[in-house]
């Protein structure tokens, strides 16, 4: 059994503002990865692609919004943007609507990869989401009881960066690439 918990209390830890932590994705040296575990992000919810994506099930992905520029100029940089999404069977409907999202991302550069919730619970994988910058920093992302995201703890304690880098090796051998992992999921309708 693998044991996923912070080994010590007094980890280097402290928390930062979503700005700040906007910041991390123009800073990065060489590689941004994520492991997205949430069922649905308020956030996502009150916007017009969502609302796009309920009512028609396509999604006109704008790419040139701020986001998409600086992933776009990072990917160019040869920077490695990535990340595992965990995902229900049957997939929520945030859940569907990112798989749509990553056709867009994925032309940015980014390169995200799946991984169904049982797989992810067979490798004892934890249910945080966190970005890890460079091997070096975690920033584990928190969230309200509402599914908004609230702050950022950022982390740097080396021995908790290893526990982090490991649960993402440990995801992203596991995954599938989403296009492989949206035709599975197509065939299975």
């Amino acid at each position: 059994m693998v044991d996923w918990t912070p080994k010590d209390a007094t980890r280097q830890a402290r928390i930062i503002g979503l700005d700040e932590f906007e910041a991390l994705f123009s800073t990065f040296s060489h590689s941004a990865w994520r492991l997205e575990t949430r069922r649905r992000f308020a956030s996502d919810e009150a916007t017009d692609t969502y609302r796009q994506f309920v009512e028609n099930g396509v999604v006109d992905w704008p790419v040139e919004d701020p986001y998409c520029e600086l992933i776009r100029s990072q990917t160019a940089q040869g920077k490695r943007v990535e990340r595992v999404r965990i995902v229900d069977q049957p997939p929520t409907m945030g859940q569907l609507y990112l798989l749509d999202n990553a056709k867009r991302n994925s032309g940015l550069g980014e390169d995200i990869r799946n991984l169904w919730r049982m797989d992810a619970d067979s490798l004892q994988l934890p249910a945080e989401d966190f970005w890890l910058f460079d091997s070096r920093l975690a920033a584990k992302l928190r969230f309200g009881d509402d599914d908004h995201l609230v702050d950022v703890e950022l982390i740097t304690e080396p021995a908790e960066v290893v526990r982090y880098s490991v649960i993402r090796d440990a995801a992203w051998h596991h995954a599938v690439p989403y296009e492989e992992f949206a035709a599975k999921l197509s065939d299975s309708e």
